[in-house]
Protein backbone atom coordinates (compact mmCIF):
# COMPACT_ATOMS: atom_id res chain seq x y z
CA UNK A 1 0.00 0.00 0.00
CA UNK A 2 1.39 3.53 -0.78
CA UNK A 3 1.27 5.79 1.82
CA UNK A 4 4.29 8.31 0.47
CA UNK A 5 1.92 10.75 0.66
CA UNK A 6 1.84 10.95 3.85
CA UNK A 7 5.16 12.70 5.74
CA UNK A 8 5.21 11.68 9.56
CA UNK A 9 8.58 13.86 9.70
CA UNK A 10 6.74 16.59 9.53
CA UNK A 11 4.88 16.05 13.00
CA UNK A 12 6.14 17.65 16.24
CA UNK A 13 4.77 19.16 19.34
CA UNK A 14 4.76 22.29 20.09
CA UNK A 15 5.88 23.53 23.08
CA UNK A 16 4.87 26.79 25.97
CA UNK A 17 1.62 27.62 23.45
CA UNK A 18 -0.79 28.13 26.31
CA UNK A 19 -0.20 28.49 30.03
CA UNK A 20 -3.20 27.89 32.33
CA UNK A 21 -3.90 30.65 34.41
CA UNK A 22 -5.29 29.38 37.30
CA UNK A 23 -2.82 26.41 37.37
CA UNK A 24 -0.10 27.89 35.50
CA UNK A 25 0.27 24.10 33.67
CA UNK A 26 2.60 24.04 30.49
CA UNK A 27 0.64 22.58 27.83
CA UNK A 28 1.93 21.40 24.64
CA UNK A 29 -0.23 20.77 21.30
CA UNK A 30 1.15 18.01 19.01
CA UNK A 31 0.89 19.34 15.49
CA UNK A 32 -0.94 16.43 13.78
CA UNK A 33 -2.67 18.86 11.05
CA UNK A 34 1.25 18.77 9.56
CA UNK A 35 0.93 15.36 8.67
CA UNK A 36 -1.11 16.15 5.24
CA UNK A 37 -2.87 18.89 3.83
CA UNK A 38 -5.90 16.15 3.88
CA UNK A 39 -5.71 12.75 5.50
CA UNK A 40 -4.80 15.56 8.54
CA UNK A 41 -5.22 14.84 12.47
CA UNK A 42 -5.86 11.71 13.39
CA UNK A 43 -7.71 10.92 10.21
CA UNK A 44 -4.68 8.70 8.56
CA UNK A 45 -3.94 7.32 12.02
CA UNK A 46 -7.91 5.52 12.30
CA UNK A 47 -7.55 4.40 8.56
CA UNK A 48 -4.31 2.80 8.46
CA UNK A 49 -5.57 -0.43 9.70
CA UNK A 50 -8.82 -0.82 8.44
CA UNK A 51 -7.39 -0.18 4.74
CA UNK A 52 -4.45 -2.18 5.16
CA UNK A 53 -6.85 -5.33 6.33
CA UNK A 54 -9.11 -4.22 3.39
CA UNK A 55 -6.24 -4.82 0.75
CA UNK A 56 -5.34 -8.02 2.83
CA UNK A 57 -9.08 -9.04 1.87
CA UNK A 58 -8.13 -8.80 -1.59
CA UNK A 59 -11.04 -5.95 -1.56
CA UNK A 60 -10.77 -2.96 -4.30
CA UNK A 61 -13.48 -0.51 -2.81
CA UNK A 62 -13.50 1.30 0.67
CA UNK A 63 -17.13 2.57 1.65
CA UNK A 64 -17.65 4.84 4.53
CA UNK A 65 -20.54 6.63 5.98
CA UNK A 66 -20.50 10.26 6.30
CA UNK A 67 -22.08 14.04 6.31
CA UNK A 68 -21.97 16.90 3.46
CA UNK A 69 -19.29 18.14 5.16
CA UNK A 70 -17.45 15.25 6.75
CA UNK A 71 -13.61 15.00 6.87
CA UNK A 72 -13.96 11.72 7.54
CA UNK A 73 -15.27 11.30 3.67
CA UNK A 74 -12.71 13.56 2.14
CA UNK A 75 -10.01 11.41 3.86
CA UNK A 76 -11.26 8.40 3.09
CA UNK A 77 -11.57 9.49 -0.34
CA UNK A 78 -7.79 10.87 -0.46
CA UNK A 79 -6.28 8.27 1.32
CA UNK A 80 -8.16 5.47 -1.50
CA UNK A 81 -6.88 7.53 -4.60
CA UNK A 82 -3.35 7.04 -3.17
CA UNK A 83 -4.13 3.51 -2.23
CA UNK A 84 -5.26 2.33 -5.21
CA UNK A 85 -8.32 1.85 -4.24
CA UNK A 86 -12.10 2.45 -4.92
CA UNK A 87 -14.12 4.90 -2.52
CA UNK A 88 -17.74 5.32 -2.20
CA UNK A 89 -19.35 7.75 0.35
CA UNK A 90 -22.51 7.26 1.48
CA UNK A 91 -23.85 10.60 3.12
CA UNK A 92 -26.57 11.77 5.14
CA UNK A 93 -29.45 13.91 3.87
CA UNK A 94 -30.62 14.85 0.26
CA UNK A 95 -28.34 15.78 -2.06
CA UNK A 96 -28.36 19.93 -2.66
CA UNK A 97 -28.42 21.37 -5.41
CA UNK A 98 -25.23 22.97 -5.14
CA UNK A 99 -22.66 20.18 -3.15
CA UNK A 100 -20.37 21.48 -0.49
CA UNK A 101 -16.69 21.83 -0.48
CA UNK A 102 -16.16 18.72 1.51
CA UNK A 103 -18.07 16.39 -1.51
CA UNK A 104 -16.25 18.64 -4.40
CA UNK A 105 -13.38 17.22 -2.87
CA UNK A 106 -14.39 13.75 -2.22
CA UNK A 107 -15.52 13.60 -5.83
CA UNK A 108 -12.15 15.13 -7.24
CA UNK A 109 -10.39 12.28 -5.59
CA UNK A 110 -12.43 10.17 -6.94
CA UNK A 111 -15.42 8.97 -4.30
CA UNK A 112 -18.85 7.80 -5.48
CA UNK A 113 -21.07 9.99 -4.22
CA UNK A 114 -24.87 8.66 -2.68
CA UNK A 115 -27.00 11.15 -1.10
CA UNK A 116 -29.60 9.09 1.52
CA UNK A 117 -32.53 10.12 3.58
CA UNK A 118 -31.68 11.14 7.03
CA UNK A 119 -33.87 8.23 8.24
CA UNK A 120 -32.66 5.77 5.16
CA UNK A 121 -29.14 6.96 7.35
CA UNK A 122 -29.94 5.28 10.02
CA UNK A 123 -30.41 1.65 8.89
CA UNK A 124 -26.34 0.85 7.85
CA UNK A 125 -27.09 -2.82 7.48
CA UNK A 126 -29.57 -2.16 4.65
CA UNK A 127 -27.40 0.78 3.14
CA UNK A 128 -24.50 -1.76 2.84
CA UNK A 129 -27.08 -4.55 1.16
CA UNK A 130 -28.13 -2.15 -1.45
CA UNK A 131 -24.38 -0.54 -2.22
CA UNK A 132 -22.16 -2.88 -1.55
CA UNK A 133 -20.79 -6.34 -2.63
CA UNK A 134 -17.95 -8.43 -2.17
CA UNK A 135 -15.47 -5.98 -3.58
CA UNK A 136 -16.50 -3.90 -0.87
CA UNK A 137 -14.68 -3.28 2.45
CA UNK A 138 -16.70 -0.68 4.78
CA UNK A 139 -15.66 1.20 7.36
CA UNK A 140 -17.94 2.92 10.00
CA UNK A 141 -18.82 6.64 10.29
CA UNK A 142 -15.77 8.22 11.92
CA UNK A 143 -13.55 5.52 10.82
CA UNK A 144 -15.26 3.54 14.47
CA UNK A 145 -13.91 0.47 15.24
CA UNK A 146 -11.27 -1.30 17.23
CA UNK A 147 -9.04 -1.05 14.29
CA UNK A 148 -9.27 2.23 13.80
CA UNK A 149 -8.40 2.78 17.79
CA UNK A 150 -5.44 0.39 17.24
CA UNK A 151 -4.25 3.00 14.97
CA UNK A 152 -4.58 5.52 17.00
CA UNK A 153 -2.25 4.18 19.38
CA UNK A 154 0.41 5.03 17.30
CA UNK A 155 0.13 8.46 17.97
CA UNK A 156 1.73 8.56 21.25
CA UNK A 157 4.48 8.04 19.32
CA UNK A 158 5.21 11.69 19.49
CA UNK A 159 4.21 11.98 23.02
CA UNK A 160 7.04 11.86 26.13
CA UNK A 161 6.30 9.32 28.48
CA UNK A 162 7.03 12.49 31.19
CA UNK A 163 3.61 13.52 30.36
CA UNK A 164 0.83 13.10 32.93
CA UNK A 165 -2.89 14.69 30.91
CA UNK A 166 -3.59 13.82 27.61
CA UNK A 167 -6.17 16.15 26.05
CA UNK A 168 -8.40 15.43 22.58
CA UNK A 169 -11.69 16.45 21.14
CA UNK A 170 -13.85 13.70 20.90
CA UNK A 171 -16.68 12.52 17.91
CA UNK A 172 -16.80 9.16 17.63
CA UNK A 173 -14.22 8.38 20.51
CA UNK A 174 -12.14 5.75 18.45
CA UNK A 175 -9.28 8.32 18.53
CA UNK A 176 -9.66 8.85 22.03
CA UNK A 177 -9.93 4.86 22.54
CA UNK A 178 -6.94 4.68 21.02
CA UNK A 179 -5.26 7.19 23.01
CA UNK A 180 -6.16 5.04 26.52
CA UNK A 181 -5.35 1.72 24.98
CA UNK A 182 -1.63 3.30 24.54
CA UNK A 183 -1.73 5.41 27.80
CA UNK A 184 0.87 4.63 30.68
CA UNK A 185 -0.14 4.15 33.93
CA UNK A 186 0.59 7.44 35.45
CA UNK A 187 -1.03 8.96 32.37
CA UNK A 188 -4.96 10.89 32.37
CA UNK A 189 -6.70 11.15 29.22
CA UNK A 190 -9.51 14.11 29.07
CA UNK A 191 -12.02 13.74 25.89
CA UNK A 192 -13.66 16.95 25.23
CA UNK A 193 -16.89 15.99 23.42
CA UNK A 194 -17.97 17.70 20.42
CA UNK A 195 -21.41 16.48 20.34
CA UNK A 196 -24.71 18.03 22.47
CA UNK A 197 -26.08 15.21 24.30
CA UNK A 198 -24.02 12.48 23.84
CA UNK A 199 -23.77 11.25 27.23
CA UNK A 200 -23.51 7.59 26.29
CA UNK A 201 -20.22 8.41 24.18
CA UNK A 202 -17.98 7.26 27.20
CA UNK A 203 -20.17 3.64 26.71
CA UNK A 204 -18.62 4.14 22.66
CA UNK A 205 -15.63 4.58 23.80
CA UNK A 206 -15.52 1.76 26.22
CA UNK A 207 -16.79 -0.59 23.64
CA UNK A 208 -13.67 -0.37 22.01
CA UNK A 209 -11.13 -1.15 24.62
CA UNK A 210 -10.26 -4.42 26.48
CA UNK A 211 -11.28 -5.09 29.85
CA UNK A 212 -7.93 -4.52 31.24
CA UNK A 213 -8.09 -1.04 29.03
CA UNK A 214 -11.23 -0.07 30.81
CA UNK A 215 -9.46 0.03 33.86
CA UNK A 216 -7.20 2.98 32.94
CA UNK A 217 -7.60 6.62 33.60
CA UNK A 218 -9.62 8.62 31.51
CA UNK A 219 -12.88 10.99 31.33
CA UNK A 220 -15.11 12.80 29.43
CA UNK A 221 -16.39 16.56 29.27
CA UNK A 222 -19.49 17.47 27.93
CA UNK A 223 -19.68 21.27 28.36
CA UNK A 224 -17.55 22.76 25.57
CA UNK A 225 -19.85 21.66 22.54
CA UNK A 226 -21.11 25.16 22.56
CA UNK A 227 -24.63 24.71 21.19
CA UNK A 228 -23.94 21.62 19.40
CA UNK A 229 -21.84 19.89 16.67
CA UNK A 230 -20.24 22.80 14.73
CA UNK A 231 -22.12 25.69 16.29
CA UNK A 232 -19.30 28.33 16.32
CA UNK A 233 -20.60 31.49 18.49
CA UNK A 234 -18.64 34.47 18.68
CA UNK A 235 -16.61 33.83 21.98
CA UNK A 236 -15.06 30.32 20.03
CA UNK A 237 -14.16 32.60 16.53
CA UNK A 238 -12.50 35.17 18.60
CA UNK A 239 -10.24 32.80 20.13
CA UNK A 240 -9.60 30.64 16.92
CA UNK A 241 -8.23 34.22 15.39
CA UNK A 242 -6.48 34.67 18.59
CA UNK A 243 -4.67 31.41 18.34
CA UNK A 244 -3.30 31.55 15.38
CA UNK A 245 -2.43 35.31 15.22
CA UNK A 246 -0.33 34.25 18.65
CA UNK A 247 0.81 30.78 18.38
CA UNK A 248 0.25 30.23 14.65
CA UNK A 249 -1.84 27.14 15.25
CA UNK A 250 -5.18 26.91 13.11
CA UNK A 251 -7.86 25.78 14.96
CA UNK A 252 -11.24 24.00 13.41
CA UNK A 253 -15.06 24.99 14.24
CA UNK A 254 -15.91 20.86 14.76
CA UNK A 255 -13.15 19.94 16.78
CA UNK A 256 -9.82 21.28 18.24
CA UNK A 257 -10.84 24.85 18.61
CA UNK A 258 -13.00 23.52 21.47
CA UNK A 259 -10.29 21.41 23.52
CA UNK A 260 -8.19 24.74 23.01
CA UNK A 261 -10.08 26.67 24.40
CA UNK A 262 -11.13 24.87 27.25
CA UNK A 263 -6.88 24.65 28.03
CA UNK A 264 -6.90 28.62 28.37
CA UNK A 265 -9.84 28.69 30.86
Amino acid sequence: MQTNFIDKHKVFVQKNVLLDTKLKLETNILRLDMINSVVSGNKFFKLQLPVAAAIKKGKTTIATFGGAYSNHIVATACYCKEAGLNSVGVIRGEQATELSETMKDAASFGMKLFFVSREEFKNKEKIKSQFGDDSYYWINEGGYSRLGAEGAMDILEWIDESYTDIVCAVGTGTMMAGLIAASLPHQRVTGICVLKGYEEQIIDVKYLLTELEQLKSYTILHDYHFGGYAKHPLQLLEWMNDCYQRYHIPTDLVYTARFVLLLKT
